[in-house]
């Protein structure tokens, strides 16, 4: 049997006698249905809810306290050497000279070669281009200044959200990314590396970090 003859037999299940000319406008589909996620909710405790249901650590701060909840972190999980996006957000909270009193290593993405972050590098401290309280996702558009192997190579990865970012679900990530036009490559995180290929044994950590924390900002 031939392609045509598949494609022949598609068509004349669904009544046409005759290829289509014109492409079909999509069936509409009642909002309510497809977003289970209305804005009007807390959205930043409803993220830090689905993250905790993926293994991932998520809480709400207040700006003024993000750095020294960084550095707690860092210091629980024996981080020394730490790898950061150079961002504006983080030049508010005055996260590097935060760091630097604390006597963590760090060097910026654009000052790292990328053999370079899998030699000792045990966090990345990020930002996020949005995210997505449904899924409790992290997304993430990598840039000059924020390589998308900042988020894939270290062993534990640090996330600060603003709240403003979070959007409800993932009907309006998609609406935005089309509106702004995506780019070739995002990055959509939802909890820890994890794996099942060896006997279906689930493992995190063996593609990318086993230790994700997201701090929101409230």
């Amino acid at each position: 049997m031939t392609a045509s003859d598949v494609i022949n037999k598609v068509r004349r299940a669904l009544g046409r006698a005759a290829p289509l000319t014109e492409v079909p406008p999509p069936p509409t589909i009642d909002e309510p249905i497809t977003r289970l996620v209305h804005s009007d909710i807390g959205l930043d405790k409803l993220f830090v809810k689905r993250a905790a249901d993926q293994n991932m650590l998520a809480m709400i701060v207040a700006p003024e306290l993000a750095v020294m909840q960084v550095i707690e972190f860092l210091r629980a999980h024996k981080c020394e050497k730490i790898a950061l996006v150079d961002c504006d957000l983080f030049k508010a909270l005055g996260l590097a000279e935060g760091l630097r009193e604390a006597g963590f290593e760090f060097r910026y993405w654009h000052e790292i070669a990328l053999d370079e972050l899998y030699d000792g590098f045990d966090c990345a401290v990020t930002d996020v281009t949005c995210a997505v309280a449904e899924s409790a996702s992290l997304v993430i558009r990598p840039t000059a200044k924020h390589g998308r192997a900042m988020s894939l190579v270290p062993m534990h990865h640090v996330a600060i959200v603003q709240a403003n970012q979070i959007l409800p679900d993932l009907v309006d990530l998609f609406e935005k990314l089309t509106l702004e036009g995506a780019g070739k490559n995002i990055i959509m995180i939802s909890g820890p590396s994890k794996t099942a290929d060896i006997e279906m044994n689930v493992v995190t950590g063996v593609h990318g970090p086993n230790v994700v924390q997201a701090f929101i900002l409230q």
